[in-house]
């Protein structure tokens, strides 16, 4: 018999997005499914469209607000699938991605291979996504994935793997402390618990662009403080299997990267960071501005520049959205 993949969906004031999200899931070509979502006390017309989908045999709970990883916690508890699939409320699949990667298990007996795809950014036309290959798009070892993510920022997005039950279950669940990042630091978990990352270049996802993560953090305490918790989390986790120099080389670059977060606003944050990285056996220096706001700093200093590049980014997201939407509405 053909193995039952469990779609789980978490949406918190989706409205505008989780019809085309339940949609593209429901069209997957892979018949045997179940699609479930888990309204997260949303304030809009989330819960009434989702439940417009029940006819079609979509599943649909409601819960107080708890967060998303809360919402995903809640999904894996009641479905019954063999193998996980996690979609974003306002992602897309495209129509055979669950299907050529259930494909690819034919020769792969292991329940504990995680298969992961291809994945693109847009934003409300997912005909303008580009497919830009990185150094995680191939078949890998747990370290190797994680060593390339903390070398080179080369990730997967959320909806890009599918996992088996047993090895979700092996990797617990998501982490309800972690507003920013509890993706990242789930994943870092699955991917360690697996016995390695079967890519499958033909099976895709679209995801939909929003802001910059430093935009997304911004200057929130409980935001700085949880994502810093994840990060110690990732870094802690690989290095409980595997303590080697990349290793430890790898975790400092990964901590210098995003240093910038918590400088100059959390110095606490800062202080903890170069401590770790004194225990990695290196040094964190000041963080590195684009060129276009080093200038700024040097006039205003750190607080105001910082501020000034997250709201730039923020005009500049609004503005592109504002450009495709109306390409959208002109296409449609």
């Amino acid at each position: 018999m053909e193995p039952l993949v469990s779609i789980l969906i978490p949406a918190f004031n989706s409205e505008e997005w989780i019809a085309a999200t339940i949609e593209s899931a429901l069209a997957q070509t892979w018949t045997k499914k179940e699609i479930i979502v888990v309204d997260d006390g949303s304030t809009d017309q989330t819960l009434v469209i989702a439940r417009q989908f029940s006819a079609k045999g979509v599943s649909v709970v409601t819960q107080p607000n708890q967060g998303a990883a809360a919402a995903r916690n809640k999904a894996f508890s009641i479905c019954r699938g063999d193998y996980i699939q996690w979609l974003d409320a306002d992602d897309l699949l495209a129509p055979d991605k669950i299907a050529r990667q259930m494909d690819a298990l034919r020769n792969c007996p292991s329940k504990r291979t995680l298969l992961a795809s291809a994945w693109a950014h847009f934003i409300y036309r997912p005909a303008s996504a580009v497919f830009m290959p990185t150094s995680v798009w191939c078949d890998l070892t747990p370290v190797e994935w994680l060593l390339r993510y903390f070398e080179r920022n080369h990730w997967l997005q959320t909806a890009t793997w599918l996992a088996s039950r047993e090895l979700t279950e092996a990797a617990g669940p998501w982490d309800t402390r972690l507003l920013g990042d509890d993706d990242g630091e789930y994943f870092t978990r699955v991917i360690l618990a697996s016995d390695g990352i079967r890519f499958i270049p033909e099976a895709r996802v679209f995801y939909r662009r929003g802001l910059g993560t430093l935009s997304c953090v911004g200057l929130s305490n409980r935001k700085l403080e949880a994502h810093f918790l994840s990060m110690q989390l990732r870094i802690g986790r690989l290095r409980a299997v595997e303590d080697s120099a990349r290793v430890r080389a790898a975790s400092l670059k990964y901590l210098e990267r995003y240093l910038i977060y918590f400088h100059p606003e959390r110095p606490d944050l800062v202080n903890q960071a170069e401590q770790l990285a004194a225990d990695l056996g290196g040094r964190l220096g000041t963080p590195r501005l684009p060129w276009k706001y080093a200038w700024l700093q040097k006039v205003f200093g750190w607080s105001i520049t910082k501020r000034t590049q997250i709201y730039y980014n923020t005009l500049k997201s609004f503005l592109a959205r504002t450009w495709d939407r109306t390409l959208f509405q002109l296409g449609r």
